[in-house]
């Protein structure tokens, strides 16, 4: 599977009919919210995992992240290239950490006080591991199931041939010219599906905003 970048530096211009993933939660439409948390509440799972977080309090803290996610969602911008919504997310989810860490430290030793102050050290001395950080093998298993929830959200607002196009240019790797004698299409035809396809795929992550 193409990495989530490399597949949003391939889209080009294109038209959807789909609002934004961001716009829709800014204006608080319930679709987009249970879209937002379906795509990337199991990617900050997988961090807090990653960062030290122990299984039965993940869910507590992804929650935490979304609600605080719901309450600054109007600060985030994209005013250069490099930032991205799950820059911003990232962002969100290590404070979220350093906060978890720092209660239980407070806590009583048996309550697992003593643990918690260690990872909080640790914490303060180096912030947790940013995803190009970790393990290639683990982020790559992070961002393809990322990209696989967002594959299968959009995959039935196109066209069965569309979607082929763009399968077989995208994710198979191959020409254009090839995918359009498979499917009895023209090359550009092969190509503006592709970029259609892109274009929704970069709506549905949250990389671009109405």
């Amino acid at each position: 599977m193409t990495r989530a970048g490399s597949i949003e530096n391939q889209a080009s211009s294109g038209s959807s009919t789909s609002r934004s993933l961001l716009a829709g939660a800014r204006i608080s439409d319930p679709e987009a919210w249970e879209r937002l948390a379906r795509l990337y509440a199991p990617m900050v799972a997988s961090w807090c995992r990653r960062w030290g977080i122990a299984q039965q309090d993940v869910v507590d803290i992804v929650q935490e992240v979304l609600t605080a996610v719901a309450g600054h969602l109007e600060s985030f911008r994209k005013d250069r290239p490099a930032d991205t919504f799950r820059g911003w997310l990232l962002t969100i989810a290590r404070n979220k950490t350093h906060d978890h860490f720092r209660r239980r430290a407070a806590e009583p030793a048996a309550a697992g006080g003593t643990e918690a102050a260690r990872r909080l050290q640790q914490v303060a001395g180096r912030e947790p591991p940013a995803p190009e950080e970790l393990p290639d093998a683990c982020e790559a298993a992070i961002e393809d199931a990322l990209l696989r929830r967002a594959l299968e959200a959009i995959r039935g607002e196109f066209h069965e041939r569309t979607w082929q196009a763009f399968w077989g240019v995208v994710v198979d790797g191959r020409e254009a010219a090839d995918v359009a004698a498979d499917l009895d299409m023209r090359p550009g035809t092969v190509r503006v599906a592709k970029s259609r396809v892109l274009l929704r795929l970069r709506r549905e992550l949250g990389e671009i905003a109405d």
